[in-house]
């Protein structure tokens, strides 16, 4: 978000603190897999990292230092990680919501998860012109359709559990999954010179976002209006509207529908940011008349890249490696197997839990000694 806004308005002022952040996470085989999260990091997590380097070659953002990892191999490393990481064994392919088999999602196959993989495998193939790329996005589109994961007519669904033969699938309904899809298959478009498949394609996914509209103002209808959106739910309309002006970008002829939607939806969520103590805090249900009292990162999110996307139009063109790309590849960035992990890899050994039970057992009587401590 805070690249795109760079982007738009050429306020350099962020640049330093979003150079930090992103360099910070890499990990020691620079692929966005670093040590302290190795318990919990999910595909899709990892899979928006490489999205968001992704945006930051593709919009000339300034280069790391030289001995550190530059923005495009990053995100090949991530893809590379990844693609090592298709499964066949159920379902006949796809991701893994989890990349761990310890951890609770392992055996869930999720559209958001593959959605990520399928957008930042379109973009590498349109910056680098390698079509090894386009071969993996037409895969991952190929294959979240014949899984049921997209119905004929381009709804997303959320996604399936294997144990269930992939039989079962939980037919909610996400922006984000739309989004992902809708601006991937926007970069292909492109790429292939506006072919009238991926035409065809990226006009029907566009069309049947309709769901996610009132009065053209952008709803998460699968929990904001019972408010039940959950921490990281309040986040997904700022992706949704990422992607659609990404898709504006790549596929002009979508602007007509989409801008008048972004430009309400910005009206919207600009009246739904000065609330709270400091009169500076975004709401997420921009259709209402009061504050629901929902605030933090996601609402500010949301409410930042849907109003900062309405410039969309006025703003630069994409890089690529043959017109203005400044960020350095490596095609084989990630590919040493060090970002695969077997299950040998992934177990937690009975020392391993012991240490971290003792561990659990000594910080609880620290903490009840140190209480104790104060208290006298």
């Amino acid at each position: 978000g805070l690249i795109d806004y760079w982007f738009y308005t050429g306020d350099e002022g962020y640049n330093p603190c979003i150079t930090e952040a992103l360099l910070h996470q890499v990990g020691p085989d620079w692929n966005y897999m670093p040590p302290n999260q190795s318990k919990s990091l999910g595909n899709d997590d990892q899979g928006f990292w490489g999205l968001t380097v992704m945006s930051a070659a593709e919009r000339r953002f300034p280069n790391p230092p030289d001995d550190q990892p530059q923005w495009l191999s990053l995100a090949q490393a991530v893809f590379n990680t990844q693609a090592a990481r298709w499964d066949e064994e159920y379902c006949g392919g796809g991701l893994r919501w989890q990349i761990y088999s310890f951890n609770r999602g392992y055996h869930y196959k999720n559209t958001v998860s593959n959605g990520a993989f399928f957008l930042l495998a379109s973009r590498l193939a349109r910056y680098t012109g390698n079509s090894t790329y386009m071969d993996w996005a037409v895969k991952t589109w190929d294959w979240t359709r014949q899984v049921g994961l997209m119905t004929e007519d381009y709804r997303f669904y959320d996604g399936y559990d294997i144990t269930d033969d992939c039989s079962k699938v939980d037919p909610i309904q996400w922006t984000y999954n739309a989004g992902l899809y809708l601006a991937g298959a926007s970069f292909l478009y492109d790429f292939t010179g506006g072919e009238r498949l991926w035409a065809e394609r990226v006009d029907g996914v566009m069309k049947t976002t309709k769901v996610f509209f009132k009065d053209d103002i952008v709803v998460e209808m699968a929990c904001e209006p019972h408010g039940t959106c959950n921490v990281d739910q309040r986040s997904f309309k700022a992706f949704f509207s990422r992607c659609m002006a990404m898709t504006v970008k790549m596929a002009p002829f979508t602007a007509e529908w989409i801008m008048p939607k972004l430009r309400a939806s910005a009206v919207a969520a600009a009246k739904f940011c000065s609330w709270g103590e400091d009169r500076n805090t975004c709401g997420m249900r921009w259709t209402e008349k009061e504050w629901e009292k929902w605030w933090g990162v996601g609402e500010q999110l949301s409410a930042l890249e849907t109003i900062q996307s309405t410039l969309v139009l006025g703003s630069r063109k994409y890089a690529s490696e043959r017109a203005g790309g400044i960020s350095k590849g490596d095609p084989g960035a990630g590919s040493d197997g060090k970002g695969s992990f077997s299950d040998k890899d992934q177990q937690i050994s009975a020392k391993d839990k012991g240490g971290a039970s003792a561990a659990t057992v000594g910080a609880v009587l620290g903490v009840l000694v140190f209480s104790w401590w104060v208290s006298f």
